[in-house]
């Protein structure tokens, strides 16, 4: 790898740590709460060794490495350079590179997918690790990877016959992105749900595992009966064995388990405590359709003081797009922030029909969720996101409902010293008062109603469906009946495949940019007196709202690999085809500014007055395509439209305009969070905080003691 590529791959130099502030919320907890919150803390926490070996094969080894280091010289990294004899800017530089291993759960950016190595040399590395034993013998396991860059496709996670890197397929030599399919295939046909499993391929022999605190198959059977080896009868794997094996990640399951057993024994009701039984059964068997019933629980649970929720959820990482990655967290409402987005509920019957389809393409009824703001105390996984809308099963969401949560103290985590490339010199006094709020404005409606609209048109037995077959309904796009839908055992995710997750995103961003121009939805956020006006400050928040879609889209571009030609990260993909929408959108409503060659002064020139015409248009005619394919299953016509929209190229987005975004990029946050502790003999829980220091964040993990 040439060194200006190899730049690339750098871990951040240093790593940008925020503190996730939440002692003020925490304490005014009950004790019994405080119990409540300590165990599913806990439990998420648990799960941490799982994350770990979903990023990469020695991502487990390097977490034990970087610990093992810290707690040798007691977060004093300046003694040990002293006492391995390097320099104590080496020392720094291997600090900076373990935060952001642990911030990432892995030696892959959470945000991106693409690999970062340590900017010391791996000399100083193996004399820190010779001078400190118990590291020593983690480090051999893993020092060959850590600075491993000889293949440039293997520095991104993805399918392993393009060269990339994924451990969702661990011990499949040869496997293919049809062997892949193929088993997935079959697994649906079996209603045998993929979230929770991993791939492995010996010979003619495919080994689901599943993950469970138990290592053999249930007494009383699995999700799918008692049987668990079979002999497929026909398709792609016909005469080839598929096996069912219980016990990936078992003990990690099993202390899963049993911390939520005991948050169990301290809800504040029924549905919070059949949740969490519901998901004991499900980490300790494997049973997903248990984790599915703990969804329905969650659903119920409204209004919670103590919000959560735990297990393999989002499947951005699966090259496949089908396995989950786990994580789990849990936090407080903070009642205040919780009223705008109750309001935004209220609303959503009336914003629902603005959107550009008729009411064949949306649900019958619009099931109001629960919409909260959260204080996190733990969120455990690879990255966090500022809002999240689940469960993702199709067949919960559109007959019996979801949640919205919006994550509050990740919204507000700003960083005072942050560059602001790409925006123009006139607009950087507005951008920088407004981008938080019109942020909150676009999680709050990308989450409620970009990913809680619409209907799967679908055949949901032979010859049974949620539509009228015999008149089906009219495409917006086409103008003529459809003629494609879900058939019985289809789901978005299995027919959309690896695209779903982007594509979705996309959907849900596009519905927050089209309802932003709602102005009486901007009052609800305290914006302008619901009159349209873009010359007051609703108009400024909506620009605001315009102007990061642009330069988020921008910025995306780094998350796209020139070597291999893909991107590396779902939300990235899915901005930068909005900018695409905006900048093909015509009467020169958003253009990129530069006079220089190398595009050094590049600058974003959204022209405001032509948000609510030239702009709505584009984005509503977009959005309508994308939700009308999906709604359809137009596999076909939706992937050639996304693959379009999202071509990067190497001629000007992949060489010109990515080398300047690299040259601007800023390092991504990793949040130190607290931990609690249980005193047994008072039963009583207290919470440690830690200052937003390199040393402080690694300590808060030593003192997890995982």
């Amino acid at each position: 790898m040439q060194p200006n590529e190899l730049q690339n791959y750098l871990a951040d130099q240093p790593p940008l740590v925020m503190p996730l502030k939440i002692e003020p919320h925490f304490e005014l907890l009950n004790d019994e709460q405080k119990l409540y919150s300590h165990y599913i803390s806990q439990a998420a926490f648990s799960g941490t060794r799982i994350g770990l070996r979903q990023t990469s094969f020695e991502a487990e080894a390097i977490f034990d490495f970087v610990l093992a280091v810290h707690n040798s010289c007691n977060g004093d990294w300046s003694s040990l350079a002293a006492k391995a004899g390097v320099e104590a800017d080496e020392a720094t530089r291997l600090l900076e590179y373990s935060v952001q291993v642990l911030g990432n759960l892995g030696n892959f950016k959470s945000f991106g997918d693409a690999k970062f190595i340590p900017r010391c040399s791996e000399k100083s590395v193996d004399a820190i690790a010779a001078s400190v034993p118990e590291a020593a013998k983690h480090y051999e396991k893993c020092k060959a990877a850590i600075f491993d860059h000889s293949e440039q496709t293997k520095m991104h996670l993805g399918f392993l016959d393009d060269g990339h890197t994924t451990t969702y397929y661990p011990d499949a030599e040869g496997i293919t992105k049809a062997d892949i399919e193929a088993v997935n295939t079959w697994m649906a046909d079996k209603n045998l749900l993929p979230e929770n499993t991993r791939l492995n391929k010996k010979g003619d022999t495919f080994e689901i595992l599943i993950a469970s605190g138990i290592t053999s198959p249930p007494a009383d059977g699995t999700d799918i009966g008692k049987q668990t080896e079979f002999t497929v009868e026909d398709g792609a794997l016909k005469g080839k064995t598929i096996k069912l094996v219980f016990g990936d990640h078992h003990v990690e399951m099993a202390n899963v388990a049993k911390n939520l057993e005991g948050a169990a024994q301290h809800a504040a009701n029924e549905n919070q405590k059949n949740m969490h039984l519901a998901y004991a059964k499900a980490f300790s068997t494997g049973s997903h359709n248990s984790f599915k019933d703990s969804q329905r629980w969650w659903i119920k649970d409204k209004s919670p003081a103590i919000e959560c929720n735990i297990g393999f959820v989002e499947t951005y990482r699966d090259p496949a797009g089908v396995r989950g990655e786990f994580e789990g967290f849990v936090a407080m409402v903070n009642q205040e922030r919780t009223r705008a987005f109750g309001e935004l509920v209220d609303a959503s019957p009336r914003l629902v029909p603005l959107l550009p389809w008729s009411a064949e393409f949306e649900k019958d009824k619009f099931l109001a969720p629960d919409f909260t703001s959260l204080e996190v105390l733990t969120f455990n996984g690879a990255g966090i996101p500022a809002g999240i809308n689940i469960p993702n099963f199709d067949d919960i969401r559109q007959n019996e409902g979801f949640k919205n949560v919006s994550l509050g103290n990740i919204l507000g985590a700003s960083n005072p010293n942050e560059k602001i490339p790409f925006i123009k010199e006139t607009d950087l006094a507005l951008y920088g008062k407004y981008r938080e709020p019109s942020f909150e404005v676009q999680v709050g409606l990308h989450e409620l109603t970009g990913h809680g609209c619409g209907k799967l048109l679908q055949e949901t037995a032979p010859g049974v469906f949620n539509f009228d077959n015999a008149n089906p309904p009219v495409s917006p796009v086409t103008q003529q009946p459809i003629t494609t839908w879900y058939k019985p055992g289809e789901t978005w995710g299995s027919v959309f495949g690896a695209i779903a997750a982007s594509y979705e995103e996309c959907r849900a961003e596009l519905v927050a940019m089209y309802l932003a121009c709602d102005f009486p939805t901007l009052k609800i956020f305290g914006f302008g007196d619901g009159t349209e006006n873009m010359d007051n400050e609703a108009g400024d928040v909506l620009y605001a709202a315009y102007l990061s879609m642009a330069k988020a889209g921008l910025g995306a571009v780094e998350m796209w690999d020139p070597k291999s030609q893909k991107w590396g990260q779902a939300h990235s993909q899915a901005r930068f085809s909005i900018l695409k929408c905006f900048l093909e959108a015509g009467d020169d409503f958003c253009k990129l500014d530069y006079t220089k060659d190398d595009l050094s002064d590049l600058t974003i020139n959204l022209d405001r007055s032509k948000i609510l015409t030239t702009g709505r248009k584009a984005v509503g005619d977009y959005l309508q395509k994308l939700h009308v394919y999906k709604s359809t299953a137009d596999i076909k016509a939706g992937m050639e439209l996304y693959n379009r929209m999202t071509d990067v190229g190497l001629d000007f987005w992949g060489t010109k305009v990515r080398d300047t975004v690299l040259a601007n990029k800023q390092p991504r946050k990793v949040f130190v969070q607290a931990n609690t502790y249980l005193d047994e003999a008072t039963n009583k829980v207290t919470l440690k905080t830690y200052e937003p220091t390199l040393e402080a964040f690694l300590q808060s993990w030593a003192d997890r003691k995982l």
